[in-house]
C-alpha cells in the first residue's frame, strides 16, 4: 500500500496530520453547506429559455425557409454563410432590435448569454457566471462590436422607428376628420363578447351546393327562397347568414397553382374554374374558349369582337378628353363579363373596378379573377353599390343588361352618385345604333332621362370594326343646370342625404348636388396620374386631424411615407415571398391606401377595403388614383374562393376578435386566399400568437414570426390541405 509521505508506519499519527483532516472535513461541511443553499434557485439553461418563450417581452423570430433556394449538396460552409445573411435581412433600424434577434432557427436565444436583451422577465432570471464566462462573452462582444464597425449592414426593416412608430401602434389611431361608414349609413352592427383562447381546432369542409365556388353571402338559399320578390334582382344581392361559417371551401377536382401574369389574361387552368356553359354560349364573341386543358379569352367582348384594345382606343379618339392613364385613371364596368375590358386597360395605365352578379353566365367573375384582373360579385338591385360618390372617372357599360331608363331612372342615379363631377358615362348597347322597336324606345327614353341628369351628350359614334355604336355623356361639374330645369324630376336629394352613405343603403331616385366649395371634394378634378398618387388630395385641410392624430395632410404623408419603408426595406426583399407570382392583393384594413401606392410600380393590383366602422378614408384612397369599397368584416366578402394571392391585414384581426366569430373570420381569410398564397399579418402579441396556433392547426406554413413589446409580425402561407371531415351548413343546401 501506497504510503502518505509524512505518514508513520508504527499507527500514529503527528499533530500536523490531524490538523489536515480537521481543515479538510470542515472545508468539506462548508461547501456542502454552499452547494445546498444555492441549488435551488440554480436554473438550468433550457428552463431559462422556455421562461423567456412565455414572456411578454419575448424577441423570437422563426426564419423563412430556404429550402427551395438552396440544393441539398451544399457545403456546410456556405449553408453558414447563407443562414447569417438570411438572419441580417429582417434586421431594423439601429437601436430598434436586439443584435442577435434574427438569429437561430425557431428558437428564441438564450437568455444567460445576454444575447435578447430586451427581454427583461428572462434577465431578473439569470444566475450569477463564472470570471472564465464573463471574460469570454467580453471578449465576444468586442468582436462583435469590432466586426460591425467594419462591415456596416444594410438594415431591412420589419417594424417603424422613431417619429413614426406610432403608425404601428393601432392605440394611437382614431376616427379624426372623418364618419365611419356604420355612421353614415345609419348602420349599427351587432356585438359579441370577446372569446377565449381555443387550445385545439377542429376544421371541416363545408357540405353545401355551390361546392367549392360557395360565397356564403350570396349562397344562403334559405333566405332567398324566402323572398317576396326577384323583380329588382333582389336573389342577387347579398343575404349573409347569422351564423357565418366555420368551415372551410373545398378546392376543385385537379385544381393547381394560378398562372401567372400577364400569361393568365389569355389563358387559365380549366380545372381552376371547370365551367364550359360560357364558353358554349359566348365563345362566338370570343369571350372564352375551351383549349384542351386550358381556358382562353382571346380578348374579346359582346361590343369588341375584334379585341378590347382596338374598342378601349376608339373611345379615346371619339371624346380625347378621356385621355386614358392621365385624367381617367379609376373606372367602373358595369355587367363586366370576363372583364377583358378592364383587363387590356392596364396596358393604358387604367384601373378597373368590374362587377357583375353571380347568375346564369356561369363563373363569369370568378374566370376574371383567375386572369389576375379586379372584380366583384354584385348586382345593381335595391341597394346603393359599396363605394363613395363621387370618386369614379369613368362609368362604363357595353351590353350590361342594366335597365337604366325604368322606375325614374333609379339604376342611372346610382351611377349619377358615383360618378365624380366632369366625369363620362360610356355606353355601347343595341339602343345607341340599332333601329328595333325596344331599342328605339329605351334610346328615347335615355335621352329624355339623361337630359334631366343635365348629362351632356359628347359624341354618339359607330365603330366600323366591331360594328357598334358608343354614347359618350359627361356629367355637369356645377349646379347651374340642376336648378334651372323646366321640370324638378327626377328631383335633387335632400341635403340630410349623404351621397357617401353606401352600407345597406335603398336607392333613391334623386340627383345629388355638385359640390362647388373650393375646399370640397368634388368641386376640383384631381391631378393627373401618377402625381395624384402622392399628393395629399386639395380638399384635405390642415385643420382636420388625421387618422393618426396629426393635421391630415402631414398624416397622409407620414403614413405613404411609412408604408414605402416598411414595403420596399421589409415586404419585398424580407418575407421570402416570391413577387413574380403575386398578382391579386388585398389590403384588409385600409387607411389612406399608403400600402396599395407603395406597391403602385409593382405588377400588382390593390383592393383596399375600409370597415364600415373605421373611418371613412375610401374617398381619399379613390382621390389618389387607386380603388377599394366598403365591407363589414363580420360577414362574408362578395368574392369566389381562391381569389387573392397575397391578404395584407394590419391590426384587423385583434378588432374582429373583440366583435364578431373569430373561427368564421379565420376561415373567410381561408376562403379568399388562394392555396400557395400568403398572408401578411400586423397586430398584437397575443393575436399573432393565437393565430399562429391555428394556422399550423390548418397546415399552413409559418414563414416568419417577429414579436417587439406588443407588437408582432406573422407571415404564413397556405398549403393545399383540405380537412377529410365534412359539415352540411343547412340554409346553404339547395
Amino acid at each position: 500500500m501506497a504510503l502518505g509521505k509524512y505518514s508513520r508506519v508504527d499507527g500514529r499519527k503527528s499533530t500536523n496530520y490531524c490538523s489536515s483532516i480537521t481543515f479538510v472535513v470542515f472545508v468539506g461541511v462548508c461547501l456542502v453547506g454552499v452547494w445546498m443553499m444555492t441549488s435551488s434557485s440554480m436554473v438550468p439553461v433550457k428552463d431559462v429559455v422556455d421562461t423567456s418563450e412565455k414572456s411578454e417581452s419575448e424577441v423570437k423570430m422563426t426564419q423563412v425557409s430556404k429550402t427551395d433556394e438552396r440544393n441539398e449538396d451544399e457545403s456546410s460552409g456556405e449553408s453558414n454563410a447563407n443562414n447569417e445573411n438570411q438572419g441580417k435581412q429582417f434586421e431594423d433600424n439601429p437601436g430598434d432590435l436586439p443584435e442577435d434577434a434574427t438569429k437561430g432557427d425557431n428558437s428564441v436565444v438564450d437568455t444567460q448569454t445576454g444575447t435578447t436583451e430586451n427581454a427583461k422577465d428572462s434577465d431578473d432570471k439569470k444566475t450569477d457566471k463564472s470570471e472564465e464566462s464573463k471574460d469570454s462573452n467580453e471578449a465576444k462582444g468586442q468582436n462583435e462590436e469590432k466586426k460591425s464597425e467594419e462591415k456596416p449592414v444594410e438594415k431591412k426593416e420589419v417594424f417603424p422607428s422613431g417619429a413614426q412608430s406610432e403608425l404601428l401602434n393601432e392605440t394611437l389611431t382614431q376616427d379624426g376628420a372623418w364618419k365611419t361608414q356604420a355612421a353614415e349609413s345609419k348602420k349599427e352592427t351587432s356585438e359579441s363578447s370577446e372569446s377565449d383562447q381555443k387550445i385545439g381546432f377542429s376544421w371541416k369542409v363545408c357540405n353545401v351546393t355551390a361546392g367549392p365556388d360557395y360565397i356564403p353571402c350570396l349562397d344562403n338559399l334559405q333566405a332567398i327562397k324566402n323572398l317576396r320578390s326577384t323583380k329588382h334582382y333582389e336573389h342577387r344581392e347579398r343575404h349573409c347568414p347569422d351564423d357565418p361559417p366555420t368551415c372551410f371551401v373545398s378546392l376543385p377536382e385537379g385544381y393547381q397553382r394560378s398562372i401567372v401574369w400577364p400569361t393568365s389574361r389569355e389563358k387559365i387552368w380549366y380545372h381552376n374554374v371547370p365551367h364550359t356553359k360560357l364558353a358554349e354560349v359566348k365563345g362566338h364573341q370570343n369571350w372564352v374558349k375551351v383549349d384542351g386543358e386550358y381556358l382562353t379569352f382571346p380578348g374579346g367582348g359582346t361590343q369588341f369582337k375584334h379585341g378590347a384594345l382596338h374598342y378601349i382606343d376608339f373611345i379615346q379618339q371619339i371624346v380625347p378628353d378621356i385621355a386614358w392613364g392621365k385624367r381617367s385613371r379609376v373606372i367602373l364596368d358595369v355587367g363586366c363579363g370576363v372583364a377583358s375590358f378592364g383587363g387590356f386597360l392596364f396596358d393604358r395605365d387604367v384601373l378597373t373596378m368590374s362587377f357583375a352578379p353571380k347568375d346564369e353566365h356561369e363563373a363569369q367573375v370568378q374566370f376574371a379573377l383567375e386572369r389576375g384582373i379586379p372584380a366583384l360579385s354584385a348586382v345593381m338591385g335595391t341597394k346603393r353599390l359599396p363605394f363613395p360618390g363621387r370618386v369614379f372617372d369613368i362609368v362604363h357599360c357595353a351590353r350590361c343588361r342594366v335597365p337604366w331608363h325604368i322606375e325614374g331612372g333609379k339604376l342611372l342615379l346610382e351611377l349619377n352618385r358615383m360618378l365624380r363631377p366632369g366625369g363620362f358615362f360610356v355606353w355601347s348597347a343595341t339602343p345607341v345604333y340599332q333601329k328595333l322597336a325596344e331599342d328605339v324606345e329605351i334610346w328615347e327614353a335615355m335621352k329624355t332621362l339623361t337630359k334631366a341628369l343635365c348629362w351632356e351628350l359628347m359624341s354618339i359614334s359607330k365603330d366600323r370594326v366591331n360594328k357598334v355604336g358608343v354614347a359618350i355623356y359627361q356629367k355637369p361639374s356645377s349646379n347651374e343646370c340642376y336648378e334651372t330645369r323646366s321640370e324638378m324630376e327626377p328631383p335633387l336629394c335632400k341635403e340630410s342625404d349623404d351621397p357617401n352613405a353606401a352600407w345597406n343603403v335603398p336607392l333613391q331616385a334623386c340627383i345629388h348636388k355638385v359640390p362647388v366649395g373650393a375646399s370640397e371634394r368634388g368641386s376640383q378634378w384631381p391631378e393627373q396620374w401618377p402625381a395624384r398618387v402622392e399628393k395629399p388630395p386639395y380638399w384635405l385641410l390642415s385643420s382636420q386631424v388625421g387618422v393618426y392624430g396629426k393635421a391630415a395632410p402631414e398624416d397622409f404623408t407620414a403614413d405613404y411615407e411609412h408604408w414605402k419603408r416598411v414595403v420596399t426595406k421589409s415586404y419585398i426583399s424580407g418575407m421570402g415571398i416570391n413577387w413574380s407570382t403575386v398578382r391579386n392583393v388585398m389590403d384588409m384594413r385600409a387607411v389612406y391606401g399608403g400600402f396599395a401606392a407603395a406597391l403602385r410600380d409593382m405588377n400588382v393590383w390593390v383592393m383596399n377595403v375600409v370597415n364600415i366602422d373605421a373611418p371613412d378614408t375610401l374617398p381619399i384612397i379613390f382621390e389618389r388614383g387607386l380603388f377599394g369599397i366598403y365591407h363589414d368584416w363580420c360577414q362574408s366578402f362578395s368574392t369566389y374562393p381562391r381569389t387573392y394571392d397575397l391578404l395584407h391585414a394590419d391590426h384587423i384581426f385583434s378588432k374582429i376578435k373583440q366583435k364578431c366569430n373569430f373561427e368564421a373570420f379565420v376561415a373567410e381569410v381561408d376562403r379568399i386566399l388562394r392555396p400557395e398564397g400568403s398572408l401578411l399579418v400586423r397586430d398584437k402579441v397575443e393575436t399573432i400568437s393565437e393565430l399562429e396556433t391555428m394556422f399550423k392547426s390548418m397546415q399552413w406554413e409559418v414563414r416568419m414570426t417577429y414579436s417587439r413589446d406588443s407588437e408582432g409580425l406573422l407571415c404564413v402561407k397556405k398549403s393545399m390541405w383540405r380537412p377529410k371531415e365534412a359539415v352540411t351548413i343547412p340554409y346553404a343546401i339547395a
